[in-house]
């Protein structure tokens, strides 16, 4: 869940409680502070991914000038070096050019000086 819905929840609980029996009010701070608790972990979750990215980006960066080998497509196990790198995105893996081809980072076996 995070910080939104659960202030959705919390207002929806507030509009809708019974009028002739209010939420405590201990109740009450004891529900804002979970809801700081929530947006201070979503904080660092978001913190921690960015961190992430720029570690895959500095690790993907450092192959350039490296030998490598990686399984081909066909199984065949070929060795070359790197000449550059393509940095990940969300939605693709980071990609090491061998020899003028695409390699998935992944599929990297070795990877020596």
């Amino acid at each position: 869940m995070d910080k939104d819905t659960f202030l959705k929840l919390l207002v929806a609980q507030m509009k809708y409680q019974d009028p002739e029996k209010p939420t405590d009010s201990s109740a009450f701070i004891t529900q804002t502070a979970a809801y700081s608790q929530v947006e201070a972990l979503q904080n660092i979750s978001d913190q921690n991914t960015s961190m992430l990215a720029m570690q895959r980006a500095t690790s993907a960066g450092a192959l350039v000038g490296k030998s490598v080998s990686y399984t081909a497509t066909d199984g065949t196990t070929t060795t070359g070096t790197v000449s550059s790198v393509r940095i990940a995105t969300a939605s693709t893996e980071a990609q090491a050019t061998v020899n003028g081809v695409a390699v998935p980072v992944g599929r990297l076996t070795t990877i020596t000086a």
